[in-house]
């Protein structure tokens, strides 16, 4: 019941906050001459994805274990000339049961994203991503060794596709994995999203 209610408070403060900064950036569109919120950059722009998460932790022997969960992302980001850029962003991967228990993973990540050159004035996009996350994960088990958190940098990286059908506004399907800290070593964590972006 507690995981339950947990999930229903999670969800809607990521609804609230994602409606909060896509309101901003819309907003920004019409009201504000600044082109990016990220220093030293242009052309920037404001996405939320929701997908599903992979997670490639330990499973004790003899023990049921999730593998994914519903995960979601909500990142800013800017370009400083017309192939490279850099990404913010906050990343929830979700809560699976695991080990007699749960284990869930978030963080925020810092990423420089490449686009692919495309033909003049194609709609599609096509961009990779290589950075680091400061990652959290909480693994709640009753089996020694696979309780505690962890808190580190460690490398993410990705790829995506995305098609803009305005000037502002795109949808995309992104790949990501970032590594985390977890009681039996680092392991990486992948995460399939679909989501919206619009641009400033």
């Amino acid at each position: 019941m507690t995981h339950t209610l947990s999930r229903h408070l999670a969800a809607r403060s990521a609804a609230a906050a994602a409606c909060l900064v896509l309101g901003a950036a819309a907003h920004a569109q019409s009201t504000s001459q600044r082109s990016s919120w990220i220093p030293y950059t242009t052309s920037g722009y404001v996405g939320l994805n929701v997908g599903q998460s992979d997670y490639r932790a330990d499973c004790a022997p003899g023990s049921n274990c999730d593998d994914s969960a519903t995960s979601g992302k909500l990142y800013v980001g800017g370009m400083f000339n017309e192939w490279l850029g850099l990404e913010l962003g906050y990343v929830h991967l979700g809560e699976v049961d695991r080990n007699g228990g749960v284990v869930r993973a978030h963080g925020v990540n810092v990423s420089l994203v490449g686009k692919v050159p495309m033909a003049n004035n194609s709609p599609y996009l096509l961009y990779g991503r290589l950075g680091t996350t400061y990652g959290r994960t909480k693994n709640e088990s009753p089996i020694p060794g696979y309780s505690g958190t962890g808190t580190a940098w460690k490398p993410a990286w990705g790829v995506g596709v995305g098609y803009q059908f305005t000037p502002q506004w795109a949808v995309v399907l992104d790949y990501d994995e970032h590594r985390f800290d977890f009681p039996r070593g680092t392991d990486r964590v992948g995460n399939w999203s679909l989501g919206v972006r619009t641009s400033f």
